[in-house]
C-alpha cells in the first residue's frame, strides 16, 4: 500500500512544495467544478451528471503522474483528471448539453469519456500495442471503477495487455460501490489489485485519498509499463455522493460506511490541512485558488451558454475519419428532410 500523508511529512516524500500546492490547487478546482455541474444539472441546465465528489485526490494525483504525451482513457467519473490534463471545464459542460465531446482547439491526447461500463479498457491495450508497433514512447493511463472489474471487458483488456506487453496503467478507483452494490458482493477476491495475478502483470494499492501517494503509485506504474510490464492499480477511495443525479443512495448505503477512517474522510480537507501545517499554502494562497477556480467556472459557463445548439446533422460526424459512402448517403437524405420540414420532428 502506497501512503505518504498518513506515514510521511512532505520533506521525505520526494515531492516539493510547488507539486504538494499544484496538487490542492488542482483539487480545489475539480470540487468546485463538481459543485457548480451538479447545481446546473439540478436546474435543468444540463442532462444526467455523475458526481466525483472524494475521488478528486486520486484522479488529480493520477493526473500529475502522467506525460504531456500519456493517452488518458477516461470513464464518465473521470472530470477531475480530464481537468488536471488540460480538457477545458467548457468542454465537459458542453458535452453534457448535447455537444460533441470536445469543442475546443486543445491538443491533449484524451480520448471521449467511456459511458459504457469497462469498454474503453480493451481500447486501453490496443493504444498500448499501436504505440509499440510504431516505436512510440508513450503509455496509456485508462481509468475505472470497481463496477468494471465485473465486465468482460476488463479480462480481455488485461489479458491482452499482458501477453502482448502493452504499456497501459489500468487504474481501478475502488470507491466502494457499484451503483449500489459494494466491492464484497461483486468479487471474492481479497482485492482489485489482486486480479493482475492472473494476467501476468503486477498490481499494487494505493491511498486513494492522497495525491502524492497516488502520483507515487502512478509515476511507478509508468516506469514498469514503459518497460513493457504492463500495471494494475487499485485506488482506495470513496464516492461520497450518488452514482448520477438520478441515484437516491441512501436506498442501499448507511451514512456511517464499514470503511477505514482514512479512506472515507473528504480528501481535499485532508490534503489542505497537510499543506497547510507543512507550511506550504496560507489562508490568502488558498482563497486565491478559490478565486480562480470560480472565475474559471464563470467563463466556462458563459462559453456552454453562448454556444449555439448542435444540428442533429452532426451525429454523422465524428465517426469515422472519412464518412462511408452509406452514412454520407444518410447525412443527405437527413439534410434534404430538414430542409423541407424546417426541422427533425417526425410527429411534424
Amino acid at each position: 500500500m502506497h501512503r505518504l500523508i498518513a506515514e510521511r511529512g512532505l520533506d521525505d516524500t520526494g515531492f516539493t512544495a510547488d507539486d504538494a500546492r499544484a496538487a490542492l490547487r488542482d483539487m480545489i478546482r475539480a470540487r468546485r467544478f463538481d459543485e457548480r455541474a451538479l447545481a446546473l444539472q439540478r436546474r435543468g441546465w444540463m442532462s444526467g451528471y455523475p458526481p466525483f465528489r472524494g475521488q478528486e485526490a486520486s484522479q488529480i494525483g493520477a493526473a500529475h503522474a502522467m506525460r504531456d504525451d500519456d493517452v488518458l482513457l477516461p470513464t464518465y467519473r473521470s472530470n477531475a483528471l480530464q481537468l488536471a490534463r488540460g480538457v477545458p471545464p467548457s468542454d465537459i459542460f458542453l458535452f453534457r448539453r448535447g455537444h460533441a465531446e470536445y469543442n475546443s482547439d486543445h491538443d491533449v491526447p484524451v480520448f471521449p469519456q467511456a459511458v459504457p461500463i469497462g469498454s474503453q479498457i480493451p481500447h486501453a491495450a490496443g493504444v498500448g500495442m499501436a504505440a509499440n508497433y510504431r516505436g512510440d514512447d508513450h503509455a496509456a493511463l485508462v481509468c475505472f471503477g470497481d463496477g468494471a472489474t465485473s465486465e468482460g471487458d476488463f479480462h480481455e483488456g488485461l489479458n491482452f495487455a499482458g501477453v502482448f506487453d502493452a504499456p497501459v496503467v489500468f487504474f481501478c478507483e475502488n470507491n466502494g460501490w457499484a451503483i449500489s452494490l459494494p466491492r464484497e458482493r461483486q468479487t471474492a477476491s481479497e482485492s482489485i489489485a489482486a486480479k493482475a495475478d492472473a494476467y501476468g502483470i503486477d498490481g499494487m494499492q494505493v491511498d486513494g485519498n492522497d495525491p502524492l501517494a497516488v502520483r507515487e503509485a502512478v509515476e511507478r506504474g509508468f516506469e514498469k509499463a514503459r518497460a513493457g510490464e504492463p500495471v494494475l492499480i487499485e485506488s482506495l477511495t470513496y464516492r461520497q455522493g450518488p452514482h448520477t443525479t438520478a441515484d437516491d443512495p441512501s436506498r442501499y448505503r448507511d451514512d456511517e460506511p464499514d470503511l477505514p477512517e482514512w479512506r472515507t474522510r473528504d480528501p481535499l480537507d485532508r490534503f489542505e490541512s497537510f499543506c497547510r501545517e507543512g507550511g506550504v499554502v496560507d489562508d490568502a494562497a488558498v482563497e486565491a485558488m478559490h478565486d480562480d477556480a470560480d472565475e474559471e467556472l464563470r467563463e466556462a459557463v458563459e462559453r456552454a451558454e453562448t454556444t449555439p445548439e448542435p444540428g442533429t446533422d452532426e451525429l454523422f460526424d465524428s465517426v469515422y475519419a472519412e464518412l462511408p459512402p452509406e452514412l454520407a448517403r444518410q447525412r443527405e437524405e437527413h439534410v434534404a428532410f430538414v430542409e423541407r420540414n424546417g426541422s427533425f420532428d417526425i410527429e411534424r
